[in-house]
């Protein structure tokens, strides 16, 4: 297993390096954000990126985004001493996968590795394989990607996709912050759950547009439910 890692921080370079060779991984090291682009896009061989965002010639983000624009699915874990919401969800925006502020353990990194590489070999929970799912006049077709409602398309980024299409699995049911992050973004340790409350935010905003009433329910408390009250009148 072939990863790659864009850091310039030697002591950092020298733990992770160590620590996932005596783990199995095979490590290939860019000092710079140039050169690991470089490497990214010259070498379709990685099975995952660990990225900090910190990095001399061009951060973290910019990288990022080249790597997204080449349509590089690669998974990207991006590693950065900025911990705040603005910053998560700036990392996960541009394109990253998951995100692990600095200092972490090196278990931690660990694990999070093989949460990402179990999502893109895709094993997962079952889930029953309907390729459209549906609630009211709102429509995500699961081959193609593709959500409308009303009949009008709605643009997502990888991120919102799989929110949506989780909601849609899971209707009026009341999810929390900690359930949405570990189905969604394959975490199991605890970012920071108003990650959760920002993306439910972007999505409401775009399932909301041209008037449409809403859908995403906030549970006070609790979480969040997917339910369309003018189908669910008697729903509690």
């Amino acid at each position: 297993m072939k990863l790659l890692l864009i850091e310039d921080e030697p002591a950092v370079v020298s733990v992770i390096t160590r620590g996932l060779t005596e783990a199995g991984y095979e490590v290939s090291v860019a000092p710079d954000g140039a050169s690991g682009l470089r490497m990214a896009l010259d070498n379709p061989i990685f099975s995952l990126i660990i990225l900090d965002v910190m990095l001399p010639a061009l951060n973290g983000i910019e990288v990022c985004k080249a790597i997204r624009r080449e349509e590089i699915a690669t998974p990207i874990l991006m590693l950065t001493a900025l911990g705040t919401t603005e910053n998560i969800v700036m990392g996960l925006d541009s394109g990253a996968d998951d995100y692990l502020v600095k200092p972490f353990k090196l278990q931690e990194l660990e694990a999070r590795i093989r949460s990402l590489l179990r999502r893109k070999s895709g094993v997962a929970a079952p889930v029953v394989n309907t390729p459209v799912l549906q609630m009211g006049n709102l429509m995500l077709n699961t081959d193609t990607k593709a959500a409308t409602r009303a009949g009008s398309d709605i643009q997502l980024t990888a991120t919102e996709y799989r929110l949506l299409e989780y909601l849609l699995r899971n209707p009026r049911k009341v999810l929390s912050r900690m359930e949405i992050l570990e189905q969604v973004w394959g975490i199991d340790f605890n970012m920071n759950t108003k990650v959760v409350d920002v993306y439910i935010n972007y999505l409401r905003k775009k399932l909301n547009k041209n008037g449409q009433p809403e859908l995403i329910q906030t549970v006070t408390g609790l979480g969040y439910m997917l339910k369309d009250n003018n189908l669910d009148e008697d729903t509690p």
